[in-house]
């Protein structure tokens, strides 16, 4: 689904992503972790189409972000860690604004709205402006925006942050039916711990550069995924 080859993204003489080669397959859902700094953000947007990059080639569903960059946008949702919503207009209006972009069908969108709003308690409020939301709101509006036209991949940075526990259950969920139907997840975390508990593949990043990546178990072994990190973070600072 998502093939990153020979990715390299420089700011000035500052390189962010050095020569990354990464796959994540329909079904899977991977972590992409790293410490701050460590280039999942700017990798991330990178892959949705957001900025451009230097070297390499990233397709999605065998579609050249670079070539086709409007299908390859078709194929995928992307939610970054802040995102920006349209304060002026209420959640359901810029619900249905999403849904318009991705050419969702009144049916669909219904249907899809009404199961993710409720999942992740925002729906009694989407006749309010998102100028009123707070920000575990406006990150649940955001999420429900991401799911409404499914995409083949989804591409996350930090979704549960500022989720109430209960949300933060219930996406984990719904991630795990987008995977079980087929669709690719790519997200990046601080919380090893349910990362190990939810992903299938992971993928761990320093300064750029992919120092591991595999199935969960692959990785980790018999060790915790925090313990993995920390002792690939001791090794290269050392």
């Amino acid at each position: 689904m998502l093939k990153i080859e020979n990715l390299t993204k420089k700011f000035g003489d500052k390189i962010a992503v050095d020569n990354l080669n990464l796959e994540v397959s329909a079904g899977q859902i991977c972590a992409f972790i790293g410490h701050n700094g460590a280039g999942k953000t700017t990798a991330l947007r990178c892959i949705s189409g957001i900025i451009t990059f230097d070297e390499g080639c990233i397709t999605i569903d065998g579609i050249d972000v670079s070539q086709k960059p409007i299908e390859a946008k078709k194929q995928i949702a992307y939610l970054p860690d802040n995102p920006e919503l349209y304060e002026h207009l209420k959640g359901i209006d810029y619900l249905n604004f999403i849904a318009d972009i991705f050419s969702v069908s009144a049916s669909d969108r219904k249907q899809r709205i009404d199961d993710y709003a409720h999942k992740l308690e925002i729906f009694d409020d989407l006749g309010l402006l998102i100028s009123s939301y707070s920000h575990g709101m406006k990150q649940k509006l955001a999420l429900v925006s991401a799911l409404i036209h499914k995409p083949k991949l989804l591409l996350l940075d930090e979704p549960f942050v500022g989720l109430d526990p209960n949300a933060s259950h219930q996406f984990k969920l719904i991630m795990q039916q987008l995977a079980n139907e087929g669709s690719a997840i790519f997200y990046s975390t601080h919380v090893l711990e349910v990362a190990e508990k939810i992903c299938s593949h992971v993928a761990i990043i320093k300064n750029g550069k992919l120092m591991a990546h595999g199935t969960m178990d692959e990785v980790k072994g018999m060790k915790s995924l925090e313990s993995i990190f920390l002792e690939m973070e001791d090794e290269t600072n050392a």
